[in-house]
């Protein structure tokens, strides 16, 4: 083995050490979150080695520490160096709680005003939008316990409640209560049974169709009519 190689394997060695010490002291939640959300998590070690959403985390506090330090440059250069590095864009200004898990990763932008609860789920695509060329609020707050399925948008000045689920590929454009579901373009919101969802609900595929069933309703009505009319003449 060759003497440049042996210091390269040592840097290496030591860099992914410290990496794995930083993420274990500052990155527990997060951690947690993965493992209990992705069931293809085997273990704290391949998460902390091998998942984007954790990496992207890690720039963006460093990032986010720089901006809130007056330094938006240097916050705008490592928040991009992340963005090369996982494929997910998150503006070193947005306020990000703990317990973010980003599943997959690829695609995911949250822009500079964005607030994120704790215990949030992303997956790939999702897009926290901002309308506007205003320089104040423009981007989305998001509430505790929320799952945005692959593709979704949520875009504007909008509150999205606690224990929403937001179904794959929606577009999200209007505040949406606690404990309810959206789904559709522009997304529709459908309450479950108006009941609070007790845990983290990660199916954000299987979710309500408002339109499906109000065509459904008004299919009904038309068999009644038509049955009524059918009695009518018949007689």
């Amino acid at each position: 083995m060759s003497e440049t190689l042996l210091i390269f394997l040592t840097i290496f060695a030591v860099l992914v050490a410290l990496k794995i010490a930083v993420y274990s002291l500052f990155f527990q939640q997060e951690i947690r979150a993965t493992l209990e959300r992705d069931p293809a998590a085997t273990g704290p070690l391949p998460v902390m080695l091998s998942y984007p959403g954790l990496h992207a985390l890690f720039y963006y506090r460093v990032a986010h520490t720089l901006y809130q330090e007056n330094l938006p440059f240097f916050a705008r250069l490592i928040s991009q160096f992340g963005r090369w590095l996982t494929g997910i864009e998150i503006h070193p200004g947005a306020k990000i709680g703990p317990g973010l898990f980003i599943d997959h990763g690829m695609g995911v932008v949250i822009g500079e005003t964005s607030v994120i609860g704790k215990n949030v789920t992303l997956f790939q695509g999702v897009t926290l939008g901002g309308t506007g060329k205003h320089k104040g609020k423009r981007h989305p707050t998001l509430g505790n316990n929320v799952v945005v399925g692959a593709g979704a948008k949520i875009l504007g000045n909008i509150h999205i409640g606690d224990n929403v689920s937001v179904g794959a590929n929606a577009v999200v454009i209007h505040d949406v209560p606690p404990n309810s579901t959206v789904v559709g373009v522009p997304g529709r919101v459908t309450r479950r049974e108006g009941r609070k969802v007790e845990g983290i609900n990660m199916d954000h595929t299987s979710l309500p169709d408002p339109i499906s069933q109000a065509l459904q309703k008004l299919q009904h009505e038309i068999d009644k009519i038509e049955k009524e009319l059918k009695d009518k003449y018949s007689k």
